[in-house]
């Protein structure tokens, strides 16, 4: 009987001898990860920071979070488990659907941001090509969609051919991305000089606090965290778990984000208009002149990021319904994906639609992410035991498999997010996201060990 109970509730490792990727993929699958349309989005929304504070904000906001990266990608390392597996330790083995169901929906959501950017710039292709209406023009819903069923058929045929395609996709987007990222910055400075950007001044009712931009920056990056481990769990050698998912990130983020920042701010300075509706990156293409061969780009880009979002989807899936298989899995999100794109044409505006979105990540993300490294690294000193794991009698089954003080801690980081964001120095500093992080470590520190002082006596 207790044989079968300890059963009841497998979980996936991968063993040390299959595991085959090396410090360049992995970097180059972060890098991928972060060099996409959704980051140059974000570098355009907080150019409302103006110049300087932007770039302060991406630097800040951007580094904090991968730390937490490399943190968790040295989980995955030591245990060969993915992220939402792992949050069986803390939330419990049955518990941890909870974080398996965030991350099964906003990874679904950060491919559909990407699959929508990518269908409007097949919407531009269709014009070029057809004489389609463009998206925003009477008449070019129809063209978008087409965009989306395109973008939604390439996902398929990715999902199908595996993990593997999944590094060449990488290595591919990689170098398209590199050479996308020289020729649009020698078009925005033939147009302005980086004199007038770095002066350019914000409109003061579009003007964005400084903290506003870490927490959506939060938000943005934090998201890669919750991933982590589902591909660290892949490597044989901890820099290739730690640093390359750090750098990899970092460097992606930082080059895609400043690309987005600087072309809004350059559009905001010729045409006279700030509009954050302009950080799209089919619209800035298209104001650029940069022509067909951008809107491919664009739609590849968006290809090597959702190559790890519907992985990571996939696996909170397998681990909800493990039953199901993980190719399975990957097919059912993607489906779903295909119809969460289209949220923002019933919306009527893909930035109202993305700056919500950011808006529920940067208040649950964040403690997720602090309760499972205090859980791993202090209040069991970096080893989780794959028997436990699986055990229905074993430490992480807590009362009927749910740990219910880390789901209690979650809920606290939720409302001292929605408290610190209305205190103007947290608004206008350091944010409300990681403060929260720290708070939240500290009091699942506290309540988790006082429990094991009363189990023990």
């Amino acid at each position: 009987m207790e044989e079968l109970k300890a059963t009841r509730y497998p979980l996936e490792s991968i063993a040390p001898k299959h595991r085959h990727m090396n410090y360049w993929d992995m970097f180059a699958t972060w890098v991928g990860a972060n060099a996409n349309n959704g980051t140059w989005f974000i570098g355009g929304v907080i150019a409302a920071c103006g110049l300087w504070g932007g770039v302060k904000a991406l630097i800040v906001g951007s580094a904090v979070a991968y730390v937490f990266l490399a943190l968790v990608g040295l989980i995955g390392y030591k245990t060969g488990v993915t992220t939402t597996g792992l949050s069986r330790a803390a939330f419990g083995i049955r518990g941890s659907v909870g974080p398996s169901v965030v991350n099964l929906i906003q990874f679904i959501g950060w491919t559909a941001v990407n699959t929508f950017i990518a269908a409007t710039s097949i919407s531009y292709l269709c014009n070029s090509l057809f004489g389609w209406p463009v998206y925003g023009k009477p008449g070019g819903n129809w063209s978008l969609l087409f965009g989306i069923v395109i973008m939604s058929v390439l996902h398929l045929i990715s999902v199908m051919a595996g993990q593997r395609s999944v590094q060449l996709i990488e290595r591919i987007g990689m170098i398209l991305v590199f050479a996308f990222v020289v020729w649009e910055t020698i078009v925005v400075f033939r147009q302005t000089s980086f004199h007038e950007i770095s002066n350019w001044v914000v409109p003061v009712k579009q003007r964005m606090s400084f903290g506003s931009a870490l927490d959506s920056l939060a938000a943005f990056n934090l998201a890669w965290v919750t991933a982590g481990a589902d591909f660290t769990r892949f490597t044989n050698k901890k820099s290739v778990a730690t640093t390359a998912p750090f750098w990899g990130a970092l460097i992606g983020v930082l080059w895609f984000a400043f690309v987005g920042l600087f072309a809004t701010i350059s559009i905001a300075i010729t045409s006279g208009v700030y509009d954050a509706n302009n950080s799209d990156p089919s619209t800035i293409a298209a104001k650029l002149g940069l022509g067909a061969l951008a809107m491919v780009v664009i739609i590849l880009t968006s290809m090597t990021a959702n190559a790890v979002n519907l992985q990571a989807a996939g696996s909170a899936l397998n681990n909800m319904m493990p039953k199901v298989s993980l190719k399975v899995a990957l097919w059912i999100v993607t489906v779903v994906a295909t119809f969460v794109t289209m949220i923002p044409m019933v919306v009527g505006s893909f930035l109202d639609t993305f700056t919500a979105f950011l808006d529920v990540l940067g208040m649950i993300l964040g403690p997720w992410m602090s309760i499972m490294c205090v859980d791993f690294f202090i209040l069991h000193h970096g080893h989780y035991s794959m028997a436990d794991l699986t055990n229905a009698d074993g430490p992480f089954w807590y009362r009927m498999g749910i740990n219910w003080w880390a789901f209690l801690c979650w809920a606290l980081g939720v409302v001292f997010y929605l408290g610190l964001q209305k205190i103007t120095w947290f608004d206008q500093t350091v944010g409300a996201a990681y403060p929260v992080m720290l708070i939240v470590a500290v009091i699942y520190y506290g309540i988790m060990k006082i429990s094991m002082w009363r189990k023990a006596a």
